[in-house]
C-alpha cells in the first residue's frame, strides 16, 4: 500500500481508502467489521463514512463497532450537513448545528476524536465564515483533528480559504467530490483550486457506479441488486452510447497493458499527483483485497496520456 499526504497536511493516507456507505444498508454489523477488518489488513487507513450513511447514522455505528479495539489504526473521515431529522435544526453548516452534529457523530462512532471532519455540501443559507469559524472551534477543542469539504466548486474552495486564512482559521485539507475515467469535470476549476489551496483531493464514484467494472452491457438491462438497475436519472447519465464507446477503448487499453478494467479506473486516480486517496466502497472482504490491488499500478507518462486520448471530451 502506497501512502500519501492529504493536501498539504502531515496526515498520511492509504492511497486506497474505504467507501462506507454501504454500511447499515447493504452490509450488516457482520459484514461490516469483515469488510474493515479486510481493509486493515492490507493497509487501509482511510475510512469515509457521513452521519447520513446508513441511513441516518447507522453506518458510523456499525463503523464504530467495528474499530472499537483499533481505533489507533484508522482515519476516521466523517461529514455533516444532510438532514438528519426534520425541520431547519437538523441539517446545515451553522454554528449551532455543527456543534450538535460533531457531538453526535462522536456518540455514534464510539469516539473521542474525528480525523477528517468534512461538510458534505455547501451551505448556501449560512456564511461561509460563520461554518469556517466553528469548525476552527470543533478543531481548537480536540474533537476534530482535520477538516475538509465535499461536493464544493473551485470558488467556494477559494473564498472557504481565504475566509480561514484571513481569520487566522483552521483550513481544509481535502475535497470529497464525484471524478472518474467518465467525469473528469472536476478538473476544469476544483483541481487547480485544490492545488493552489493546499487541498488533497478524495474521488468518490471512481467506478462510475460499477459502470466501469464492465458489469453493464450495451442493450442488456442491468443486473438486478445493482446501482443502475433501478433506473432513473444516473442510469440515464451512465448509461448511454458515448460511455459505451469510451468503455470498449477503455477496456482494450487496459488489456493490452496486463491490467484489468478496474485496476485502470482505480490505478489512474490513484496515479494522479493532485488525488490523496481513492473512496472505494465495498460490500465483501475480497472486493477491498481487489481495490487496494488495483490501487497499485501507477501509470507512466505514455499510458496517461493514452487514456487522457480516449476520456477527454470538448468542452
Amino acid at each position: 500500500m502506497e501512502y500519501k499526504n492529504l493536501g498539504g497536511s502531515g496526515l498520511r493516507v492509504s492511497v486506497v481508502g474505504l467507501g462506507c456507505n454501504n454500511f447499515g444498508r447493504r452490509c450488516d454489523q457482520e459484514a461490516t467489521s469483515a469488510v474493515v477488518n479486510k481493509a486493515l489488513e492490507v493497509g487501509v487507513t482511510l475510512f469515509d463514512t457521513a452521519d447520513v450513511y446508513g441511513p441516518r447514522g447507522l453506518s458510523e455505528e456499525y463503523l464504530g463497532v467495528a474499530l472499537k479495539d483499533k481505533r489507533r489504526e484508522a482515519i476516521i473521515a466523517t461529514k455533516f450537513m444532510g438532514p438528519m431529522g426534520d425541520g431547519p435544526l437538523w441539517s446545515g453548516g451553522s454554528r449551532r448545528y455543527i456543534f450538535d452534529a460533531v457531538d453526535a457523530s462522536l456518540k455514534r462512532l464510539d469516539t473521542d476524536y474525528i480525523d477528517l471532519y468534512q461538510i458534505h455540501f455547501p451551505d448556501v443559507n449560512t456564511p461561509i465564515a460563520e461554518t469556517m469559524r466553528a469548525l476552527d472551534d470543533v478543531v481548537r477543542s480536540g474533537k476534530v483533528r482535520y477538516i475538509g469539504c465535499s461536493n464544493f466548486t473551485g470558488w467556494q474552495v477559494v473564498e472557504a480559504q481565504w475566509v480561514a486564512r484571513s481569520g487566522h482559521l483552521s483550513e481544509f485539507v481535502s475535497a470529497q467530490n464525484q471524478y472518474n475515467l467518465l467525469d473528469r469535470r472536476i478538473e476544469r476549476e476544483l483541481v487547480p483550486a485544490a492545488n493552489g489551496y493546499g487541498l488533497g483531493v478524495l474521488p468518490y464514484f471512481p467506478l462510475a457506479s460499477g459502470f466501469l467494472t464492465g458489469k453493464y452491457k450495451q442493450g442488456e438491462t442491468p443486473p438486478e441488486g445493482t446501482r443502475l438497475a433501478a433506473g432513473g436519472g444516473m442510469a440515464d447519465r451512465v448509461l448511454n452510447e458515448g460511455n459505451f464507446e469510451t468503455l470498449q477503448k477503455l477496456e482494450s487499453f487496459a488489456d493490452s497493458a496486463g491490467h484489468t478494467m478496474l485496476d485502470l479506473a482505480i490505478g489512474w486516480l490513484a496515479s494522479q499527483p493532485h488525488v490523496s486517496s481513492v473512496i472505494s466502497g465495498a460490500t465483501k472482504p475480497e472486493q477491498v483485497e481487489q481495490n487496494v490491488a488495483a490501487g497499485a499500478w501507477v501509470l507512466n507518462a505514455e499510458e496517461m496520456a493514452k487514456v487522457n486520448e480516449i476520456t477527454q471530451r470538448p468542452s
